[in-house]
């Protein structure tokens, strides 16, 4: 069977063969910038008609089934909704930053996509520091949502913006300690070494107890980072009507929509590739013939599959648990996660350091 690798290796060999290497890269970049922007507009049609259909499961409902077969085009039907809408720009507000905003964050979720395994040797960037890129470029999002807040002129907008900083801010802390216990265990920044790492099996079964508690604070860090409940303090209706993105209407609130759907995919992305192995099949030790059977199923399949589960663990949570209270959301950070967070780290240190791991 012909691998997602396979395809863009021949792209790119009849590129170089057919055009300068000059234009051949640029015909590259503008190809891979299609893909992701095509790609971002897929996941948002199936992470939101997954978003209803896990809700009304948790419900005892049967969720969108009008439009579509099932209800498979109703999100479709919203898109064109939003896209047919007016945007409106509030009086008093900051134009230029109030029609920035919703693309900086968008644009942000865009440079999270590229060092990403998506299967075997397919990414779009091979990075030796892919862990401290993601950290550092992520950190500009909240920089988007402030921006949305302070220029729509609107005091509901501005609190949410404040909270949504605070929280990302926060949370960041945990889940960067939280990802550094598996870099410590591999000894390397690449996301290429620490899916290897895991040929023999993935860092969640192997790492022991210190790496399972990672993960946990990891997947309870990165809901709140993407302002999803019970976290969704920055988008509270019942207090700021929809916080942040009150005043956007249109396209622009579409973008705002998109960026969290996205960095929710992005997120589970990242907890697959750094505990659940990324695209490696499950191995089991000296188990061949079991191993032998995994490595049947595409690497891309793998990756998919491990995603998908974690998002949907993600939106578990948001028809489980009520919203917290803002000092409740920052008490769990600075009294219980980051205290946790930093002993375990110690903890892993002190595993590597021994070789107790497998």
């Amino acid at each position: 069977m012909l691998s997602i690798a396979e395809i863009a290796n021949s792209l790119q060999q009849w590129l170089m063969a057919t055009f300068s290497p000059g234009w051949a890269t640029l015909i590259e970049f503008v190809l891979v910038g299609t893909l992701v922007l095509s790609f971002f507009a897929f996941l948002g049609l199936v992470l939101v008609f997954m978003e209803r259909k896990v809700s009304a499961y948790m419900q005892l409902r049967v969720g969108p089934n009008r439009v579509g077969f099932r209800g498979t085009a109703q999100t479709l039907a919203d898109t064109i909704k939003l896209v047919v809408k007016e945007g409106l720009t509030p009086d008093g507000a900051d134009k230029f930053l109030f029609n920035f905003a919703p693309f900086l964050v968008l644009i942000t979720s865009m440079l999270l996509m590229a060092p990403i395994a998506f299967a075997k040797d397919f990414q779009i960037w091979d990075i030796n520091i892919g862990v401290l890129y993601i950290s550092a470029v992520s950190s500009i999002s909240v920089i988007g949502v402030l921006m949305a807040g302070w220029s729509s002129n609107n005091k509901y907008s501005l609190l949410g913006a404040m909270r949504s900083g605070a929280q990302i801010v926060s949370y960041e802390l945990s889940a960067g300690l939280a990802i550094m216990s598996v870099v410590i265990l591999v000894g390397s920044l690449s996301l290429n070494d620490i899916i290897a790492s895991q040929q023999n099996g993935w860092w969640i079964f192997k790492g022991h107890i210190p790496v399972i508690i990672s993960f946990v604070i990891y997947i309870i860090a990165v809901t709140a980072e993407t302002n999803r409940a019970p976290f969704d303090l920055a988008e509270a209706e019942s207090e700021l009507t929809a916080g942040f993105h009150t005043e956007y209407s249109g396209m622009k609130f579409a973008l705002f929509f998109l960026a969290e759907y996205v960095n929710i995919f992005i997120v589970c992305a990242i907890g697959a590739t750094l505990f659940l192995g990324g695209w490696m099949p499950l191995h089991i030790g000296s188990w061949e013939g079991f191993n032998h059977i995994m490595d049947f199923i595409p690497s891309s399949v793998w990756f998919m599959g491990k995603t998908f589960f974690l998002i949907f663990v993600i939106m578990w949570f948001r028809w489980t648990f009520p919203r917290l209270r803002i000092d409740q959301l920052l008490n769990l950070e600075w009294k219980y996660l980051l205290p946790i967070s930093l002993f375990n780290l110690l903890l892993v240190t002190f595993i590597a350091l021994m070789g107790w791991h497998f």
